[in-house]
C-alpha cells in the first residue's frame, strides 16, 4: 500500500520590493476612477510601489508594460513580486486601448514571462484583468444538487518559462464584464476589498473573490445579471500579500 505524500508547504519570498503597474483606459468607462481610487488604498497597504496610467493607447499598453519590464530588471534591490492591471473595453484575447485600436493580451503577458523578465524569474507575476470577453450575458442558473498533475522530472536547473504566472480575468471567455458608472466595477471592487481585509493564500483570496461575486445579482438593462472572475494559474507556491 503507497501511503500518500504530504503537500509541500512552500511559500514564495515576499521580503524584497513589490511593484505594481495599472494601465486603465477611462475613455467611455465610466466608474473606472473609484477602481483606481481602491487599486490605490489596496497597493498602498499591501506595499506595493504603484504606477498609474490613464487612457493608454493600444502602442502604449505594450510600451508601458516593456518600461516596467526594464524597471524590474534594473531595480536597486531585489523584486519579490509583480501586479499588472490592466482595465480596458475588451473581446477575447483583446484589449482596446484609448485610440480604439487593439492590443493582444499574450503579448502583454509575455513581457514579464520567465524567459524575458530576469529579475522576475521564479517570481509571482499578477494580471489583473477588468475588460469584456466577449458579447455573451449570463442569467444564472437554478441550482439544486452538488457543486460543480502532471508529472515531471524533477529539474531544479531550469524552469518552464511561462511558471510563476496569475491571470485574473473579470468574467469567463465570452462573457461582459460590468462597471457601476459611480462604483466602479464589481470585480475591482470586491477583489481590492477581499485583498486589504482577509490573510491567506492569494488562491485562497481569490476563491472568496468568486464565492462573493457569484452571489451578486447586477442588474443590467432592467435584467438581473451573474458574473464571475476566472483564474487561471501556474503559481508554484503559496503567495502571501499580507
Amino acid at each position: 500500500r503507497i501511503e500518500p505524500q504530504p503537500l509541500v508547504e512552500e511559500a514564495y519570498d515576499m521580503s524584497g520590493a513589490r511593484l505594481a503597474l495599472t494601465l486603465c483606459v477611462t475613455k467611455a468607462r465610466e466608474g473606472s476612477e473609484a477602481d483606481l481610487s481602491a487599486l490605490e488604498r489596496m497597493f498602498q497597504q499591501l506595499r506595493f510601489e504603484s504606477t498609474m496610467k490613464k487612457d493608454p493607447t493600444a502602442q502604449q499598453f505594450q510600451e508601458e508594460l516593456e518600461k516596467f519590464q526594464h524597471v524590474i530588471d534594473t531595480w536597486k534591490d531585489p523584486v519579490s513580486c509583480a501586479f499588472v492591471v490592466l482595465m480596458a473595453h475588451g473581446e477575447e484575447g483583446l484589449l482596446e486601448g484609448e485610440d480604439g485600436k487593439k492590443v493582444r493580451l499574450e503579448n502583454l503577458f509575455e513581457v514579464l514571462n520567465n524567459k524575458n523578465c530576469q529579475a522576475l524569474r521564479a517570481k509571482p507575476k499578477v494580471y489583473i484583468v477588468q475588460a469584456c470577453r466577449g458579447e455573451h450575458r449570463d442569467l444564472g442558473e437554478t441550482i439544486g444538487g452538488d457543486e460543480v498533475v502532471m508529472v515531471t522530472k524533477d529539474n531544479p536547473q531550469t524552469i518552464p518559462t511561462y511558471t510563476d504566472a496569475l491571470h485574473v480575468y473579470s468574467t469567463v471567455e465570452g462573457y461582459i464584464a460590468y462597471r457601476h458608472d459611480q462604483e466602479g466595477s464589481a470585480f475591482i471592487q470586491t477583489l481590492t476589498d477581499v485583498f486589504s481585509s482577509r490573510k491567506g493564500p492569494i488562491l485562497e483570496l481569490l476563491t472568496e473573490v468568486t464565492r462573493r461575486m457569484a452571489k451578486e445579482e447586477l442588474v443590467q438593462e432592467g435584467t438581473a445579471r451573474k458574473v464571475n472572475p476566472e483564474i487561471q494559474s501556474t503559481l508554484r507556491k503559496r503567495l502571501y500579500l499580507q
